[in-house]
Formats: structure tokens, sequence, C-alpha cells
């Protein structure tokens, strides 16, 4: 891996992190058509660059940490749910990620709710700060249909708070706050796992921190355009954009190309 592809990476992972299109997906993708997809530093970079996004978060919604202990409860409850369960089914969920099959049709299924989602959650809307206990701990069960590789935890955790009454722009606040405990116990585990395994050399550990300042740059500029975006526009886009990529990958998948994702 060089440094184009580090950017590369760095910035497909900012710009997907916290959209509702699947960014573990899209890198995968991403690097495989880089040619470096089989890389084993690959899957080490992909999985450290996240802290680059997750910082985003905390830089940008910095005052919204700094509220009251019982903030910190609500993230617990929410985090708990996936958190419970993606222990317990790790192994399941990492053999449907090796399934490309699974993987677009979450594409397309997630996108045809997108396609819906406004109009189901459209009456009572209203502006939320932070949610009551049940809000958070049923925003994270919805946050477990983001074990299925190819939903999108962004998309899972928005559409369960659009479900909660919340406007569009509270759904995403929250999703981007419980994303930093989320992100970073999952990113901590894989990195963990990667390193026992693939221990970066001095070289690449230049490449490591080039990547994250990249997707930290990038996940900035992402997430206030796409508060700003939903909030005038809603969900149809994305709906649009993840149905084309998966029906798009599986109708590859119909001829015979070997996509080489896993």
């Amino acid at each position: 891996m060089n440094y184009w592809h580090a950017l590369i990476l760095a910035i497909v992972e900012g710009l997907t992190e916290f959209l509702p299109v699947s960014s573990t997906g899209h890198m995968i993708i991403v690097a495989n058509l880089l040619g470096i997809g089989q890389l084993p530093f690959t899957e080490t970079y992909i999985t450290s660059i996240q802290f680059g996004a997750i910082l985003s978060v905390v830089v940008l919604y910095w005052r919204r940490f700094l509220q009251s202990f019982d903030f910190y409860v609500k993230l617990a409850v929410a985090f708990l749910p996936f958190g419970l369960l993606g222990f317990l089914l790790k192994d399941v969920i990492t053999d449907l990620l090796k399934n490309v099959t699974v993987v677009a049709s979450s594409l397309v299924v997630g996108g045809i709710v997108l396609l819906f989602v406004d109009r189901w959650f459209s009456e009572s809307r209203k502006q939320v700060t932070t949610p009551s206990t049940l809000q958070a701990l049923k925003i994270g069960l919805f946050q477990c249909l983001a074990l299925v590789p190819g939903v999108s935890r962004s998309a899972a955790t928005i559409v369960g708070g659009l479900a909660q009454g919340f406007d569009r722009r509270s759904a995403a606040d929250f999703s981007f706050l419980l994303a930093v405990p989320t992100m970073f116990v999952i990113t901590a585990y894989e990195m963990y796992k990667t390193y026992k395994v693939n221990a970066p050399k001095a070289e690449d550990l230049e490449l490591l921190a080039f990547g994250n300042v990249a997707a930290f740059i990038v996940a900035l500029l992402a997430v206030k355009s796409f508060v700003n975006f939903v909030s005038k526009f809603g969900f149809r886009a994305f709906g649009f954009y993840r149905i084309i990529v998966g029906l798009t990958i599986l109708v590859m998948i119909a001829l015979g190309i070997d996509l080489h994702l896993i």
C-alpha cells in the first residue's frame, strides 16, 4: 500500500462512515478495485483509520459530551444490545461478511426502507436533545440490525430515532453520538485481533497516522454536510444509491464475475 491508496481509502471512510450506506462494504470494494484487497496490512488499515472518523464526532459534538452523567447512561443503554448480541454472534457475523450476496441484498433492502422512511414517520416529529432511557434502548435494538453486513449502523440507528418521533436532525445527531462508543469498541477489538497476527511495521505506522488524519478531516465535512442535507431533503437519495450499488453487485454475481470482496 502506498500513500495514494491510503488517501483514497481514508476519503472513502470519512465520506461513508456516518452515512447510511455501509462504510466497511465500500472500503472493501475500493480496496479490491485498487488491487490491495488481499494484503494483510489492508485489513489493519481499514480497521485502524476508523479512529480518525470517531474523533471527528467528538470534536463536532464536544459540548454534548460535557452533559450530565445521565447522557452517558443513555449512550450505554443504547449500546448494550448491540454489544451483547455482537459478542454472542461474532462468528456468525464474520461468516455473513464473507457472503457477498448477503451484503448486496442488505444494501438493496436497506435502500428500499430509506425510500419510504420519511413517509412512514412523517407525523409528530420533534427535536430531541437527549432521548429517554426507553427511547435509547429502542434505538439500540434498531442498531442490532447493523450486525447484518450491508445494513449500515448509521441507517439502522437513524431509522430507530425516526421511529421514536425524532425529527431528521435529532435522529442523525443521536446516531453520530452513539457511533462513538459503538465504533470505539468495535475498532479496538478488531485492531487487537489484527495486530496479534499482523503487527504493523514502522512505515505502516506512518501510513496509519496519515490515514487517520485524512479520515478525520473528511468525516468532519461529511457529518456537517449530511445533517444539513437530510434536514432539507430526507433520505431518498441514499436509498436510491444503496439500491443501485446493491443491484449492480447482484447482477455481477449472476453473471459469474468473481468480486474477491473478502
